[in-house]
């Protein structure tokens, strides 16, 4: 429980504030022009959300096995973890919407969730090493 706890908050100490620069701070102008904004953004339920994802990334994690372990097997879940999300949140969004500069949009969203992805895999790694699974 201690694990997962560790890594929901950590989770939410990483993503959201890397949310909150990328979306908002360094492109906010890039993502208004793609339409990814329909007004403003509701902060509260986006911190919602990444909390969410980051108890259910928690609670998941432990129950992923590969046969390898620290860090690889950290990088392998967020791999296969990652290309769900992505499928679902950036190609899903392309398919259900009229976005401008398609292509930018979706390079530019992967290397967010590429960001994203691979600090959550160095969290699960630090928290879960040398931890029996």
């Amino acid at each position: 429980m201690k694990q997962i706890l560790l890594v929901a908050a950590g989770y939410i100490v990483i993503v959201f504030p890397l949310a909150l620069i990328w979306h908002l701070g360094l492109f906010k102008e890039k993502y208004h022009s793609f339409g990814y904004f329909s007004g403003e953004p509701n902060i509260p339920v986006g911190l919602m959300t990444i909390a969410i994802q980051g108890l259910a990334l928690a609670c998941i994690y432990p129950y992923f096995h590969t046969g390898s372990g620290g860090f690889v097997r950290s990088f392998q879940f967020v791999s296969l973890i990652g290309v769900f999300f992505w499928t679902s949140h950036v190609l899903a969004l392309v398919a259900k919407q009229n976005v401008p500069n398609a292509p930018a949009f979706i390079v530019m969203e992967t290397g967010y969730l590429v960001m994203q992805f691979a600090f959550t895999a160095l969290l699960l790694g630090a928290v879960y090493r040398g931890v029996e699974q």
